[in-house]
């Protein structure tokens, strides 16, 4: 599995010819052009337009799956896209492995503040690996239901303070999660969420973590 940051919040998965996008906002990225790619599906943690982005978009034209909370896969769908709508707690099987959508504690709504249905944070079971994309969230207790169910390989944390968690804050996650390795996320794409990063480095290592701080398109195979 190779996993590439695309920025911001947005990751590109490769496992076998699959691509799998997570929360793509891609406005910060000029170099990764998604019609190049082999898109089957695309993870949307909430409604927010930095997370949504461009997935409707991408939907229609590389006819990928759209996978998020109810409320926002039928927005996703009543657009044009094509879209698969669930909810917290239970995994859901696609053809790349599968999905769980797990609680985060923040906000969803869309551009013109409809409802979108509740945030969440997304579990991917790929190649036998767990994966866990945290959204925007504070940091939460249920954390620590997540590292009794699973083993985590990757977790990809917000860092950036202000709308989510801060650097503090998530290695804390880190040790609840207890995940290998750690992708910080949600952070210096504007100036209100300026972090840290150094900070985040040392305090993930005291937790046994390996940070892996990436570049935009910089990839990594697990």
């Amino acid at each position: 599995m190779k996993v590439r940051y695309l920025g911001h919040s947005a990751f590109r998965i490769e496992t076998g010819n699959e691509v799998i996008l997570i929360d793509p906002f891609l406005a910060p990225n000029k170099d990764y052009n998604f019609k190049d790619d082999n898109i089957s599906h695309i993870l949307v943690t909430h409604a927010h337009s930095d997370h949504l982005g461009s997935a409707i978009e991408i939907s229609k034209i590389k006819g990928a799956t759209i996978v998020g909370v109810f409320e926002l896969a039928n927005y996703c769908a009543q657009r044009g896209a094509k879209a698969i709508g669930v909810n917290l707690g239970g995994w859901v099987k696609l053809s790349f492995g599968r999905v769980y959508f797990a609680p985060a504690f923040h906000s969803s709504s869309f551009a013109d503040g409809t409802y979108a249905g509740c945030p969440a944070g997304i579990l991917a079971d790929i190649e036998g690996k767990r994966v866990f994309h945290a959204g925007d969230s504070a940091l939460t207790q249920e954390y620590k239901t997540l590292k009794e169910l699973n083993e985590i390989e990757l977790a990809m944390l917000p860092i950036g303070g202000f709308y989510t968690m801060g650097v503090a804050e998530a290695i804390v996650a880190t040790r609840w999660l207890e995940a290998k390795k750690v992708i910080p996320m949600h952070y210096n794409t504007f100036d209100l969420i300026k972090a840290d990063v150094e900070t985040f480095k040392e305090g993930v290592k005291k937790e046994g973590a390996t940070p892996l701080v990436l570049t935009y398109n910089e990839e990594i195979e697990i």
